[in-house]
C-alpha cells in the first residue's frame, strides 16, 4: 500500500486535502472521487524504500538496536508493575538515541496529561516508527495487555534485526573480495601493463595475441575510464528515477523475484515477512482485515505488499484468506496450504508461527547456499584476471628473449 497526499475541490466548491492508501496510483484516483469531484494534486509520501537487508524497521532516522532496546525497557518495566506514565519517563531519560529520546519525551507529556499512549506513539511517531510497533501497541492498549504488547513487538523487531545482521557478516567479505578484485585490476590496467607496454615497444618484435588483447584493453580503460564511470553514473540515476515511478517500482519488484537465486531468497523473505508479521498482528488482537493491510505495508517486495494489500479487499467480501491467496498464486504453495488449514481449525496463530519458523530456516539455508557459491565464483574470477595478465606479460618476455 501507498500513502499519497491530494488536493481536491469538494462537491460543495470548498478546498480540502488530506492523505489516502492506495495499492496504487489509479486506485488512489478512485478513493478521493468517492469523495470529493476534481482532483487538483496528488503526490505519493516517500517511504523508506525497498531492500531485504532494511527490511520493516522504521523510518530512516531510527536505529534498529536503540528501537528493539526500547521495546524490551517498555516489556520488562510495565511486567515489574510500574504506571505507563513513569515507565516512559524512566525509558525517555536512559535513552541516547536522539530520535527516539525526543520522541519519547513528547510521549511522557502526552501521557501525563492523560493521552493514550498509543495514539501518542502514531503521532510523535509518524515517519519513524514502523506500523507494525504502532498497531501492536494499540492493539495491546485496547485489550489491557500492553506489557505483552511490547513483549511481542520485541521479540518480532529483534528477530529481524538478527536474521539482517546475519546476513550483513555473511556479505561482508565477498564485498571484501569484490573490492580488492576491482582496486587490483584497475592497478594493473592503468599502472603495470602501460609499463610493459612501454618496454615492449622500445624492444621491438611482433607481440603474442594474448599480449596484444591485454594492452588493448588497457588502453581502453586509460583513455574511456570518464566514459565509463559517465555511463555507470548514468544508469544508477535511471534506476533511481524509474524505481521512484508506479510502474517502474512495480516492474524492478516483478523482475528481482525472476532473477536466479536471488528471486528465490525474495520469494522466501516474502513468506517470512507476511508469516511473521501476520502472527504478530493477530496475536495482538488485531481483526484479519486490519492485519493483513499492516501485514502488506511491512512487506519490502512491493509486488508482494501490492498483492497482500488486494487481500483485504477480498476478505472483506467475505472471502477465506487461503482461497484468495490460491486465486491470486503469488506466495509458495506451502504457505497458501498452511493458512488454509489454520482457518480451517482455528489456529491461525500458531500455524502461522509454525510456518514462519520454517521459511526463517528456509531463507537462512537459502542465503548461506546462495553466500556459499558467490565467494570461490569471486576467487576464481580474480584469478582468472590475474592469470591472464601474467600469461600475457610472460608469453611477451619469452618472445623478446627468443629475439635477443
Amino acid at each position: 500500500m501507498v500513502t499519497y497526499k491530494y488536493v481536491a475541490m469538494s462537491n460543495s466548491g470548498e478546498k480540502v486535502s488530506g492523505v489516502v492508501e492506495a495499492f496504487n496510483e489509479m486506485d488512489a484516483v478512485d478513493r478521493i472521487k468517492q469523495n470529493h469531484g476534481v482532483i487538483i494534486k496528488m503526490t505519493p509520501v516517500k517511504g523508506e524504500g525497498e531492500g531485504f537487508l532494511n527490511m520493516e524497521i522504521g523510518g530512516k532516522k531510527l536505529d534498529s538496536k536503540a528501537f528493539i532496546v526500547m521495546c524490551s525497557q517498555f516489556a520488562i518495566i510495565l511486567n515489574a508493575g510500574i504506571p505507563i506514565a513513569r515507565t516512559v519517563q524512566l525509558i525517555a531519560a536512559k535513552t541516547t538515541n536522539k530520535p527516539l529520546h525526543k520522541m519519547l519525551v513528547h510521549v511522557a507529556g502526552d501521557v501525563e496529561a492523560g493521552r493514550s499512549i498509543s495514539a501518542s506513539f502514531a503521532e510523535r511517531g509518524e515517519g519513524l516508527l514502523p506500523p507494525t510497533f504502532v498497531e501492536t501497541i494499540a492493539a495491546g492498549e485496547s485489550s489491557g495487555n500492553l506489557d505483552k504488547a511490547f513483549e511481542t513487538v520485541y521479540e518480532h523487531f529483534d528477530k529481524q534485526a538478527k536474521m539482517a545482521a546475519k546476513v550483513r557478516s555473511a556479505l561482508a567479505y565477498p564485498i571484501f573480495v569484490l573490492c580488492i578484485a576491482v582496486g587490483v585490476v584497475a592497478v594493473l590496467m592503468i599502472k603495470v601493463v602501460p609499463t610493459f607496454t612501454a618496454i615492449f615497444d622500445s624492444l621491438g618484435g611482433e607481440l603474442p595475441m594474448i599480449t596484444q588483447l591485454l594492452i588493448a584493453i588497457s588502453n581502453f580503460f586509460i583513455k574511456y575510464w570518464m566514459l565509463l564511470l559517465a555511463i555507470i553514473a548514468a544508469f544508477v540515476i535511471f534506476y533511481k528515477v524509474y524505481g521512484n515511478t508506479e510502474q517502474g517500482r512495480m516492474n524492478l519488484a516483478k523482475w528481482s523475484l525472476k532473477v536466479p537465486v536471488l528471486g528465490n531468497i525474495q520469494e522466501l523473505n516474502a513468506a517470512s515477512e507476511f508469516a511473521n508479521t501476520l502472527c504478530t498482528m493477530l496475536a495482538s488482537g488485531l481483526p484479519m482485515t486490519r492485519a493483513i493491510s499492516i501485514t502488506a505495508k511491512t512487506m519490502s517486495n512491493y509486488f508482494m505488499s501490492t498483492e497482500v494489500g488486494k487481500l483485504a479487499v477480498k476478505i472483506e467480501e467475505g472471502h477465506a484468506l487461503g482461497q484468495s491467496m490460491r486465486e491470486a498464486n503469488f506466495m509458495p504453495d506451502i504457505l497458501v496450504d498452511m493458512v488454509s488449514v489454520g482457518e480451517e481449525t482455528g489456529e491461525m496463530e500458531k500455524t502461522l508461527k509454525t510456518i514462519a519458523g520454517y521459511y526463517d530456516a528456509e531463507l537462512d539455508m537459502a542465503i548461506a547456499s546462495a553466500l556459499a557459491k558467490l565467494e570461490p565464483a569471486l576467487l576464481v574470477g580474480l584469478a582468472g584476471v590475474a592469470g591472464f595478465v601474467v600469461i600475457a606479460i610472460y608469453m611477451a618476455m619469452f618472445g623478446m628473449y627468443a629475439v635477443m
